[in-house]
């Protein structure tokens, strides 16, 4: 009788939910995939760097919004879920699933050191019959030119020993609407083998699973998402300037405009753009798009537009006190209100709080920070000098002791009727009149 290829062997485990899945990262992505892979019916071990991470998340302790420590707690109970710092355990993994950051170096250009680092981590433990599935978001080409030679140099072939895929994250921190498992999963293999494997790993995790040809596409469909959203929050940044010096409330004009049912998206202005994904995506396809001699000046320009922004809001500030209470930004308190990079998270990945923070010591101001759902800053790559920064109490006797109140971040937590007591207000999310509260110490920016 003919012994099993690593194939059968692999997708009968995934039908019989016999297989263990590995997941690298228990950050916004990780943690949440592998909540999802346990509760799926797959036992599942979670990797990451910190052993004090996997400390707190055996004890049943969450540090993400999206998994609660309740369902925590009851996976690690029930033997789904457990986390390990030992990454030579990946050997026991029948599927390894990679969920590690994937900045930008000081350069704005891709820095897949996380990626290639993990790489060889599963390279060390690599065994005949695991599927590797990379979900860092990364320019097309990624998991075939940099993820599949790193795996191969073992000695062990892609499609024949080892399978490999690729399937974006698509997490929106905050949006209660949507979580991993009702979110329709992108997946790809690199073979037919490896897409059905990919295929019937997902199909038993999330509700719908939508394959595309090769992990070059689903690629490309990551990046084109977020370039969508990067180009477009860039057009009506530019649009508020344009309106702004008209006399009109870019606001007011997205509000009657979406009531249009067709042929419009709303999106919204803001202080620059922040998260994991929209500030960084958009530079990958650029820097790929230059390999092939093709321009991308659309999405340079949308770059350029939306990373101007935080100095265009500091000036606005400036001009603000300035002019109605005569004080020089350089002599001002400011109070920064939200950290986090959207509302109602404790996300602080690449926040433009942080450059507003920059900007306005740079040029003398004195600047704590409010955030209901971020009580310390956390460390950070790029921002070192604001670890441990403490939120500072938002009452009626410290808003006394600010020139200028400035909204980053509309968190519905914050008491509004509070900050309109401020001497001056900055509001670059709406914040003030989406709540009647725009009174003529309100400045929209």
């Amino acid at each position: 009788m003919t012994e099993p290829s690593a194939f059968d062997r692999l997708r009968a485990a995934l039908a019989e939910k016999t297989a263990t899945a590995g997941i690298i990262g228990l950050g916004y992505v990780g943690l949440p995939l592998a909540a999802a892979a346990g509760r799926g019916g797959f036992r599942t071990l979670g990797f990451d760097i910190d052993p004090a991470k996997t400390v707190e998340l055996n004890a049943g302790r969450s540090y993400i919004e999206a998994v609660s420590a309740h369902e925590l707690k009851g996976l690690v109970e029930a033997g789904r879920f457990e986390a390990t710092a030992d990454f030579a355990r990946l050997s026991d993994c029948d599927v390894v699933v990679i969920c590690v950051p994937t900045p930008l170096d000081r350069h704005r250009e891709p820095d897949l050191s996380y990626i290639e680092a993990t790489g060889r981590d599963i390279a060390a433990a690599l065994r005949p019959g695991q599927l590797v599935v990379l979900e860092s978001t990364t320019y097309p080409g990624t998991t075939r030119e940099v993820l599949k030679p790193i795996l191969e140099a073992t000695g062990l072939v892609g499609g024949r020993d080892f399978f490999l895929g690729f399937s974006p994250e698509r997490e929106d921190p905050g949006n209660s609407r949507f979580e991993t498992v009702t979110i329709p999963k992108v997946v790809a293999g690199d073979g037919p083998e490896a897409s059905a494997l990919v295929q019937a790993f997902y199909g038993a995790v999330v509700k719908e699973v939508v394959p595309v040809s090769s992990p070059d596409v689903a690629e490309a469909v990551k990046i084109t998402e977020n370039v969508f959203r990067a180009v477009n929050i860039a057009l009506v940044n530019e649009l508020k300037v344009i309106y702004e010096a008209m006399g009109i409330d870019v606001w007011e004009v997205i509000e009657a405009a979406k009531t249009k049912p067709f042929g419009f998206m709303p999106f919204y202005p803001g202080p620059g753009l922040g998260g994991h994904c929209i500030p960084i995506d958009p530079f990958y396809l650029s820097w790929r798009s230059r390999e092939f001699e093709v321009a991308t000046r659309f999405i340079e320009l949308a770059g350029e537009i939306n990373t101007a922004m935080p100095a265009r809001v500091v000036e606005v500030l400036a001009r603000a006190l300035d002019q109605r209470h005569q004080k020089a930004l350089s002599a001002a308190r400011v109070l920064v209100l939200g950290l986090a990079y959207k509302k109602n998270v404790r996300d602080v990945r690449e926040s433009p709080s942080f450059k507003l923070m920059h900007l306005l010591e740079d040029r003398g101001a004195k600047v704590d920070f409010h955030d209901p759902h971020v009580d310390q800053v956390p460390p950070t790559r790029e921002h070192a000098e604001f670890t441990g920064r403490v939120s500072a109490p938002l009452t009626t006797d410290t808003l006394k002791t600010y020139d200028a109140v400035l909204i980053a971040t509309d968190h519905d937590a914050v008491d509004y009727t509070l900050v309109a007591e401020a001497a001056l207000v900055v509001d670059t999310r709406n914040a003030m009149a989406a709540r009647g509260l725009a009174g003529a110490n309100v400045v929209k920016a």
